[in-house]
C-alpha cells in the first residue's frame, strides 16, 4: 500500500484543546487525569474529563446529534484550522470525493443512560427527544461529522474497543487505493458513560490510582 499524507490534524482530550494544548503537556510530563466525579459514579478511581463538554452547542439543523461523543468530535473538527482545512479539500476534490472514518466504542451510550433514568415509571417510554439514531447509534460520529462538514463521500465507523481508530486509518487507506474516493476525515472520538467505568469496574480493572504509562 503506498504510504499517504496525513495534511492536517485537531485534537481535544483531557490534556485540553488543540495541538498547542497537547504538545504543551507533552513537553512538560503533565498528565490530565482527575480523581472521578462524573455523572452519580461512587467508583474511587480517576478519569479523563475533556473540560467544556458540558457547554458545547450543536449547530443548527444538528439538534438531534447533541450527546457527548459528537460534541468532542465538534470541539476537535474547531481546532487548529482543521474547518479551513476542510474547506480547501471540498474545493480541490469535492463534497463527493471525501470519505469519513471514524472509530468509536462508547458511540453516544451515556445518552441512552439518561434516557432511561427519566423514562415513565408508569410505562416504560423513554424519555421524550431521545434519538437513538444520532446519539447511541454506531455510526452517529461519522454521519455527524460528514453533517457538520458537507461531505456527501464513503463513510463508515469501526468500533473494536481500543483498536477502532487505528484501524479506521487503514480503511481510509484502502479507500483512497480503490479509487472511492480521494482524500479523507480519519478519527474518532470515545466520551465517558457510566456503562464502560462500571462495566471495567465490575472486571476488578480499575485502579484507584491515576496510571502512568510511559512514567520515568
Amino acid at each position: 500500500m503506498p504510504p499517504y499524507l496525513i495534511s492536517h490534524s485537531c485534537v481535544v482530550s483531557s490534556l485540553g484543546a488543540g495541538r498547542g494544548a497537547t504538545l504543551s503537556a507533552l513537553r512538560q510530563g503533565r498528565g490530565a487525569l482527575r480523581p472521578c466525579q462524573f455523572e452519580t459514579v461512587t467508583i474511587p478511581t480517576y478519569i479523563g474529563q475533556v473540560d467544556g463538554v458540558e457547554d458545547v452547542t450543536m449547530p443548527a439543523g444538528l439538534a438531534a446529534f447533541d450527546c457527548r461523543n459528537n460534541r468532542l468530535a465538534l470541539m476537535a473538527l474547531s481546532q487548529d484550522g482543521f474547518l479551513e482545512a476542510v474547506a480547501a479539500a471540498k474545493r480541490r476534490y469535492g463534497a463527493h470525493r471525501i470519505g469519513v472514518f471514524a472509530g468509536t466504542s462508547t458511540a453516544g451510550i451515556l445518552e441512552t443512560e439518561l434516557a432511561f433514568r427519566g423514562r415513565d415509571p408508569a410505562d416504560g417510554t423513554l424519555a421524550p427527544g431521545f434519538h437513538y439514531r444520532q446519539t447511541q447509534n454506531t455510526f452517529s460520529v461519522a454521519e455527524f461529522t460528514q453533517s457538520f462538514l458537507g461531505l456527501t463521500g464513503p463513510a463508515h465507523v469501526v468500533s473494536a474497543a481500543c483498536a477502532s481508530t487505528a484501524k479506521s486509518f487503514a480503511d481510509a487507506a484502502r479507500m483512497i487505493l480503490l479509487g472511492v474516493c480521494d482524500a479523507a476525515i480519519v478519527g474518532g472520538a470515545d466520551s465517558l458513560c457510566l456503562t464502560t467505568l462500571y462495566g471495567f469496574h465490575s472486571l476488578q480493572l480499575i485502579s484507584t490510582d491515576p496510571c502512568r504509562p510511559y512514567d520515568a
